[in-house]
């Protein structure tokens, strides 16, 4: 059985209570048990993990790659614009990622239009709330089985 990893950024344990009319009042463990749930229905195994700390996901990066990881489904938060350092963890495994973001990044202030990681994506899912994370996921699946 295949393992997707979900990942999540800097305060985004927040979730539920941090600024609801942009990202909703879904808290994090309620999307992780959806991810997870979603996961086993198509097949896979998914784990989670948050941190606030940027050296902690890109050991997370670097984990999966060495654990058999097959790919990732990140919301980088605030590293998404500022992480070189997250940036060169998915490009030193080669691990298979798509970036997403609960509100639509692009029509927010001009420096979150700006991600360093979209262009090594597999791609960039954005603006759809709590509902990313399933389009992530099933973006995740399209690839694993399109690449088996």
């Amino acid at each position: 059985m295949s393992t997707v990893l979900l990942l999540n950024g800097p305060n985004l344990n927040l979730l539920g209570k941090r600024e609801p009319h942009l990202y909703g009042e879904t808290n994090l463990k309620e999307i992780e048990l959806n991810f997870k749930k979603l996961a086993v229905a198509s097949g896979l195994v998914a784990d989670c993990i948050q941190s606030n700390s940027e050296s902690i996901l890109i050991e997370s990066v670097h984990t999966a790659s060495s654990k058999g990881t097959e790919a990732i489904v990140i919301n980088p938060g605030a590293y998404g614009h500022t992480s070189v350092a997250l940036r060169d963890a998915f490009l030193g495994t080669g691990l298979p990622f798509v970036e997403v973001h609960l509100s639509n990044v692009f029509a927010r202030e001009e420096f979150r239009s700006r991600s360093l990681l979209s262009d090594i994506a597999i791609g960039l899912i954005s603006g759809f709330g709590e509902k990313s994370y399933d389009l992530g996921l099933q973006a995740i699946l399209a690839y694993l089985q399109k690449n088996k």
